[in-house]
Formats: C-alpha cells, sequence, structure tokens
C-alpha cells in the first residue's frame, strides 16, 4: 500500500459504536443519567457495566468474539488462560502476526469503554480490511485477555503476564474469587466451567506475536483538557503495592489518656499522610485504598490496622526513593518521633507501635518500541492533519504519555515490539459508571489503530520479516 493509500484508509464509525454497545448488552450496570447521549442509542448507553472476568456475562462477550472473528475469515483459538487469539491470514503466513486487542472484562461498578473500545475497534480494523480487499503481507490477529482488570481475580494482567511468561499458569489457576465473598471459584474451575479452558498452552511461544498494539481510554484528564485528540504512549509507569501492618495496644477510649495510649489507627494515618509527604516531594504518587482495623469498636483505641499503599512514578529509581524514605518515616512514627512534622501539635505518649511491611506486587517502568512509537505518530498524524512528526513536538493534535495505570501492553512489551494509542474520556473519569469517549473520540483511535497496524505490517514487508 502507498502512503496516499494509508491514509485514506478509515474505520466505519457507526459500525464501530454498534458493537461497543452491543456487547455491553452482557453485565450492564448501574445507570449514570442523561448526559451526553450519543445518537446510536440515545439513553440506553446511558449505563455502566459489570462483567466480571470469567462470568456467564463474560461468556457471553467472548462468545461474539469467537463467532464475529469466525466470520470475518479469522482462525480463532484459546490458550489454556481463556486469552482468545484471532487471526486473519496475509500473503505469507509463515510468521508470527502482528496483533491489536484488549480485554472485555469490567470493573463491578466500571464503564463500557475501558478495554472494550480496545477489543471492537480492532474487530472494526478487521472489518474495515476485508471491506477494501487489502491484503497485508503478514497475518493480523486480534487478543482479548482474560482479568485484565483483576477485579474478580486479585492479580491485574494476570492472563498477558502468564503469556510473556512473568507468572506461572499453575499460580494464575488457583486464583480464588474475592467478589462476591461467598464465592469459591477459581480461574480454572470458571474456565472449564463456561467452556473456556483452551488446550492451547498460554505462553509467547505457542502463541508467538510480531507487535502487540493497544488502544485504550487515557483514564485521566490530560488529553480532555489540553483538547488533544489522540495520546502516543511511549510507556507506563512503575508501581509497587504494599500492605503495612501497624500494631498498637486496645484500650479503652474514655479510661485511656493520650499519654497511655498505643493508637494502631492513628499511627496509621500519619502514616499515610507521610507517604503523601513523600510521593509529593519526589514527584511521584502514592495513594491507601484498602484499611481493616481491629477490634472496630467506637471506645476501643484499635491495637490493629492493615492498610494497602501504592507507589507510582515513571522511573524505577523513583518508586524505589519513595519506598525508602516512607519506610523510614513510618518506624519513626510508630516510635513516636516527630518524622515530617507529623507529629507536631499532637500529644506525645510513652507507649509506642510496631509497623510490617510486606511487598505484594512490583512492575517496573516499562518503555514501548520506539518502531510501533513512530506508526503510531504516523498514523495520527495523517488522521489529524499534523504534517511532519518531530519526536517530542508531534503538534496540537497529539501528546506524546506514559500510561499511570497498569495495561496488559506491559507484559506484551517484554516479549513483543508494543506501543499503546489513548484517546480522551470525559472529566479523566474511568472505573466508573460514567465512563465516556464520544463517538467521534473512539473513531480517531480506531483509525489510529489501523493505521498503525498496517504501516507496521508495511514496515515488516520492507525489512522482510
Amino acid at each position: 500500500m502507498s502512503q496516499d493509500d494509508l491514509a485514506s484508509l478509515r474505520v466505519d464509525k457507526a459500525r464501530l459504536m454498534s458493537d461497543l454497545h452491543t456487547t455491553c448488552e452482557w453485565g450492564k450496570g448501574e445507570s449514570w443519567g442523561d448526559v451526553e447521549a450519543d445518537h446510536f442509542h440515545s439513553g440506553e448507553t446511558e449505563t455502566g457495566m459489570s462483567r466480571l472476568s470469567l462470568s456467564d456475562t463474560d461468556r457471553q462477550a467472548r462468545d461474539w468474539f469467537h463467532r464475529t472473528a469466525t466470520e470475518l475469515g479469522c482462525k480463532v483459538h484459546t490458550d489454556a488462560m481463556g486469552n482468545q487469539f484471532a487471526v486473519r491470514p496475509g500473503l505469507s503466513n509463515d510468521a508470527a502476526p502482528t496483533y491489536a486487542g484488549s480485554h472485555l472484562d469490567t470493573q463491578p461498578t466500571g464503564g463500557r469503554y475501558d478495554g472494550i473500545l480496545g477489543v471492537t475497534a480492532a474487530i472494526e480494523m478487521l472489518r474495515t480490511l476485508n471491506d477494501n480487499w487489502i491484503e497485508t503481507a503478514y497475518p493480523v490477529g486480534v487478543v482479548n485477555w482474560t482479568n485484565e482488570e483483576g477485579a474478580r481475580f486479585p492479580m491485574s494482567m494476570v492472563a498477558s503476564g502468564v503469556w510473556a511468561g512473568s507468572i506461572s499458569v499453575e499460580r494464575a489457576h488457583d486464583l480464588k474469587s474475592v467478589i462476591p465473598s461467598s464465592d469459591t471459584a477459581t480461574i480454572q474451575t470458571e474456565l472449564e466451567r463456561i467452556g473456556y479452558l483452551g488446550e492451547v498452552p498460554c505462553s509467547w511461544e505457542a502463541t508467538p506475536m510480531a507487535a502487540h498494539f493497544e488502544l485504550h481510554i487515557e483514564q485521566g484528564p490530560i488529553l480532555e483538557a489540553e483538547n488533544r485528540r489522540i495520546g502516543v504512549v511511549r510507556g507506563v509507569q512503575s508501581y509497587k503495592w504494599f500492605t503495612v501492618t501497624v500494631r498498637g495496644r486496645d484500650s479503652h477510649t474514655g479510661a485511656t489518656s493520650f499519654q497511655h495510649r498505643a493508637d494502631a489507627l492513628l499511627t496509621a494515618s500519619k502514616m499515610i499522610l507521610a507517604s503523601h509527604k513523600v510521593a509529593s516531594k519526589h514527584g511521584a504518587l502514592a495513594s491507601t485504598g484498602i484499611l481493616t482495623l481491629k477490634p472496630g469498636s467506637t471506645n476501643t483505641v484499635p491495637g490493629f490496622v492493615q492498610f494497602s499503599l501504592d507507589v507510582r512514578a515513571p522511573q524505577d529509581d523513583t518508586v524505589e526513593a519513595v519506598e525508602s524514605e516512607c519506610r523510614s518515616a513510618f518506624i519513626a512514627l510508630a516510635a513516636g518521633e516527630d518524622a515530617l512534622q507529623i507529629n507536631t501539635g499532637c500529644t506525645p505518649s510513652s507507649r509506642q507501635c510496631s509497623v510490617e511491611w510486606r511487598t505484594d506486587f512490583v512492575s517496573p517502568a516499562t518503555h514501548f518500541h520506539g518502531d510501533c512509537i513512530a506508526c503510531v505518530q504516523a498514523a495520527g498524524s495523517h488522521l489529524c492533519g499534523g504534517g511532519e512528526v518531530k519526536d517530542k513536538d508531534i503538534g496540537s493534535w497529539g501528546k506524546l504519555m506514559t500510561s499511570g495505570a497498569g495495561h496488559d501492553s506491559v507484559y506484551t512489551n517484554k516479549r513483543c515490539p508494543t506501543c499503546m494509542i489513548f484517546v480522551p474520556c470525559r472529566d479523566g473519569v474511568s472505573h466508573n459508571p460514567a465512563e465516556y469517549s464520544s463517538p467521534e473520540a473512539c473513531e480517531d483511535g480506531a483509525n489510529v489503530l489501523l493505521g498503525a497496524v498496517v504501516r507496521y505490517d508495511k514496515l515488516r514487508s520492507e525489512r522482510g520479516r
């Protein structure tokens, strides 16, 4: 294909949005009201999603994926983690396909764009190639990754992690459901129950990829705030998850003075504030999303508190620095010392608390492949009329970005060239029923995805691999 041919190739917006909203009938969640309804389904699309991984509604979405890809002439297979791979043949089929995709599972109270847009846009890419009788040099594939959210089985991006060889299939299969608490299913038992425990091993060797492109909503406010149409994602920031345990002593709130308390909750609160201060100092992020305490009585000073700590930054050494300084500050605060001036104005106590750390998850910074980034930049520039791409200055249409959230592309990047494409979402809201990207933004993203994939195929053809 010539550059003019590449530039003129376009997806069908109405068909893309129809696919997206049709698949969102399986697992409809909470309504978010009558705001900016799109013209395809009006208020019917103003609901979030609750399609947990390997649920009955997830099975329905998977059935749609298999049926649709097969009708489009693809060969479809499922691996031992339930990952679905659809491959459209190329002129030469002796090399790995160039893949596009994302995930179809959602948060319990999520939206209808996170992950879902990436899969439906990749399906629309196949439809457009068929409509225009495009023969790619090499096969082009679409992938639906299992349990990306980690909402039901508590390990995000687990199936792509198994594919990349970073997580064992045994560990993944044994993950137990956490929603609802009475659900005792594991990934393996649910794959068997819904009929998606594939016979193909889950590995990059059994299902090789020449490259992986992923379209996703930004999940942040930057593109919308700067009025930019496309985010060219160069990597994903580093992050670590910890569980911090603080032990003090239960005591009566009315009979125990401040000077004689070992208040685990007060101490934990100071630690959480310290994590914010330390992260701010380094230009990083830190947050606590889970906090449990005992005994949980109004008139008893808590003697046990456990809280989560999520630390993120673009560079690994920044995350390490925040962790190190937080550890030192937490020890000092547990001992009653005035670390970071947090104890200023508080009543000193003769009793101390103890603190323990557990590292739950480590995701080093990810840097995507230059060839894939260049293909996304070129596709975005041609779509938006941005002219020549010049390194960091790619024009007002787009922005070079680092993803703040983890995605399956983190793991694919370990085994093949990878890149991501972001489109704006309203108010930067995600993991929420009100999550929304306009049909025009979805169309832009799908067109850039299509353009990037065919450009990468052309690049492969020129290089003979």
